[in-house]
């Protein structure tokens, strides 16, 4: 079985970018056109991954847009795991963090039977609640390490005794819990951070990212791009949601994500 990283590389290389799009599926959004219930997020999320499979290396469902449909969302969100293209990754943003049965229940789920190639944990419960999930090979999961959002100072920008910041202090061990394991670490790294991004890069120069903020949030791609990637090249997913997802509202939004999705990987082509 390949490893997540190779299975990235080759998906870079088919689309010429590393461009993941993120399913944040808000009823309020969606074009009139379609029903605001589970059916309508399954027709409206099938939609915009045939329109962008071409230019995707990844899709990442936010598993709360899912969750808050009640009953049917797990179902819609196993539909759609088999419509996603077989060499197009299928990262699902869970953040879950616990440990013991609890944490090997989760991996089970999201690993075993969704069949997800990656998934978002929260390592604030330590090693325990991260290692069942590094069981399943070919899998990568992202630690939340420094992300996108204003208040991640609150805890960690924070400084450690002896000078080290918390998140560089995340990054550095989660990697290493990831040694010999069957599957990988990666890191959750919010492009809004991209002062801090060519550091965290020469802590951990191996490491997968899995970078939301550009578009919408306004992170910098091309920053991004230039301070993100592994140093052979690769190792990076550029998330990108609504800039996608909502290009229109009305019902050329298929058409429209896929001029978005287009235009994304045609900037990032110069980078792979």
């Amino acid at each position: 079985m390949s490893t997540f990283s190779e299975k990235l590389k080759t998906a870079i290389q088919r689309t010429g970018g590393c461009l993941c799009v993120g399913l944040d599926v808000d009823l309020g959004k969606m074009p009139k056109s379609l029903p605001k219930d589970g059916q309508g997020a399954l027709r409206f999320c099938r939609s915009i991954i045939e329109s962008t499979r071409e230019f995707a290396v990844a899709y990442k469902p936010n598993l709360a847009f899912f969750e808050s449909l009640g009953t049917s969302g797990y179902e819609v969100l196993e539909l759609l795991r088999q419509s996603v293209p077989h060499d197009v990754l299928f990262i699902a943003d869970a953040k879950r963090g616990d440990i013991g049965n609890t944490s090997q229940a989760y991996a089970k789920a999201f690993y075993g039977l969704l069949k997800s190639d990656g998934l978002t944990l929260s390592p604030y419960m330590g090693k325990d609640s991260i290692e069942p999930f590094l069981e399943y090979p070919g899998t990568c999961s992202f630690v939340l390490c420094l992300t996108s959002n204003p208040s991640s100072a609150d805890f960690q920008l924070q400084e450690l005794k002896g000078g080290e910041k918390l998140y560089e202090k995340v990054a550095k061990t989660a990697v290493q819990w990831g040694q010999g394991k069957k599957g990988e670490i990666g890191l959750v790294v919010g492009a809004t951070q991209a002062q801090h991004l060519k550091e965290l890069r020469g802590l951990v120069p191996n490491t997968t990212f899995l970078v939301p903020g550009v578009g919408a949030q306004g992170g910098d791609l091309q920053g991004v791009l230039k301070e993100g990637r592994t140093k052979d090249g690769f190792g990076i997913l550029v998330n990108v949601s609504r800039q996608v997802l909502y290009a229109s509202s009305e019902n050329d939004f298929a058409e429209a994500a896929r001029e978005q999705a287009q235009k994304l990987v045609k900037e990032m082509k110069e980078y792979f």
